[in-house]
């Protein structure tokens, strides 16, 4: 027998990290005036995260934005009405003022996260920071530091902790739903054109202009895994490859760019169409076509695909990530887990199975299914995320967590937010852990 239920979000409490000790509730702050917010870097992640932050019931304020694209700065600027003279090219200038606001939402490069994080903090900035939180264990440590020296509360950007599906899932395995977890599969299905725009021509395409894959991508799946599993991870083992975006997998007759290649009508890595797509229609893709242009016009589109990164094939691109990876984990008291990232698969929601000694859990980002092994009976749960899919705001999670983020430092409720320093950075000596087991070859024991 099937029975289904319909799941209403209110959200996200927990135990509180100790991270988020020094989160203060400012004086006059509290429902009073606005939270007031300068954001580090206005790409797509931080214009995202301001926009929604404005967007949210509790009032808030930008008062400063950094980034070096006049275009996208100037932007965002007239949309949240930041005046001229807090619109930065850098976010080194505005690190360089007495602190503006109550905090900072940085979302520059990964490579910049350090520095910008200790900058931040220093100034005495409650801090949003975008993952990953550094690009080594030891500056996730530093990163740590920096906010405990200051007195100041940080937050990462794991925004799958926070969506309503994660939510309710979370609440069925601690109220023992399917009793003890014993094993779990997941699957971050990322799909074959979102890898070929970021991963193959994109920002996160080479490791020495950002890091690996399971981090750049996937440190979001293994911090849900722990979060999820509730233990501490003691070994790790890990295979995977660039299997695929090689030259030697070139189709015969393809060229240099799409723009000019005789086979880009049936190859489904066309950049022509993905950012035509999302030009004329809308949707996800166009998020991602305004990151390959500056413009969303034709004339900037085909500019951009003749001249830019965004243009080239993925056959003849300088990518060297991996496009598959397995991730083989084993945590405190035996529980173990398989995680699978790859770039073949359609656009969609991550998949979970959790196996229990009482039931079996199944997850697809908003519909949670548990069987039961004493009823026979299927419990379906719909959890109502507003059809916001994988690539709309992580089903959810990233206005889940600016909301939690924006009431957490208005009302002075740091139970609100779930990804401190300490938790992010616990989950980031994992992901290390397992880069380093696939390139030796070994079981990494932490």
């Amino acid at each position: 027998m099937t029975v289904t239920v319909t799941y209403t979000h209110t959200h996200a409490t927990g135990a509180t990290d100790q991270s988020f000790s020094n989160l203060r509730t400012h004086p006059g702050r509290a429902l009073d005036r606005p939270l007031t917010l300068v954001l580090a870097g206005a790409g797509a992640r931080g214009t995202g995260y301001a926009d929604l932050a404005a967007d949210g019931t509790t009032p808030v304020s930008f008062v400063a934005v950094a980034d070096p694209r006049t275009g996208r700065r100037d932007e965002l600027a007239d949309r949240h009405s930041i005046p001229q003279e807090r619109r930065y090219t850098d976010w080194r200038e505005l690190a360089a003022v007495p602190r503006l606001a109550d905090a900072v939402i940085i979302a520059v490069q990964d490579s910049m996260h350090l520095e910008a994080a200790e900058a931040f903090a220093a100034l005495g900035y409650d801090i949003l920071l975008e993952k990953p939180m550094a690009l080594s264990a030891e500056d996730c440590d530093r990163i740590a530091a920096a906010a405990e020296a200051a007195g100041v509360s940080l937050t990462v950007c794991h925004v799958m902790r926070y969506s309503p599906y994660s939510e309710r899932l979370k609440a069925l395995v601690d109220q023992g739903r399917i009793g003890d977890i014993v094993s779990v599969q997941h699957l971050e299905p990322i799909g074959y054109w979102h890898f070929a725009h970021s991963f193959v021509r994109g920002n996160w395409s080479r490791e020495e202009r950002s890091s690996f894959a399971l981090l750049t991508k996937s440190c979001h799946d293994i911090d849900w895994l722990g979060h999820i599993v509730g233990r501490p991870v003691e070994a790790v083992s890990s295979f995977g490859s660039l299997r695929h975006f090689r030259a030697e997998n070139a189709p015969a007759g393809a060229g240099e760019r799409c723009v000019s290649c005789a086979v880009e009508p049936s190859c489904p890595y066309s950049a022509r169409k993905l950012y035509q797509i999302g030009l004329r229609e809308g949707g996800v893709k166009r998020y991602f076509t305004r990151i390959a242009s500056d413009e969303l016009t034709e004339e900037a589109v085909e500019q951009a695909m003749a001249d830019g990164p965004y243009g080239r094939c993925v056959y003849r691109s300088d990518n060297d990530v991996v496009d598959h990876q397995v991730v083989s984990l084993q945590y405190e008291g035996g529980v173990t887990a398989a995680f699978t990232l790859t770039a073949f698969t359609p656009q969609e929601n991550r998949h979970t199975k959790i196996f229990g000694t009482l039931g079996q859990l199944t997850g697809d980002g908003r519909t949670i299914e548990i069987y039961d092994f004493t009823t026979d009976e299927r419990t379906v749960i719909d959890t109502d995320n507003g059809g916001s899919s994988a690539a709309e705001g992580h089903g959810g999670g990233d206005a889940a967590l600016l909301d939690a983020f924006v009431r957490a430092h208005h009302e002075g409720r740091p139970e609100l937010l779930l990804t401190g320093a300490n938790a992010s950075r616990d989950s980031h000596r994992v992901v290390f852990a397992a880069e380093r087991a696939r390139l030796t070859g070994q079981v990494v024991r932490l």
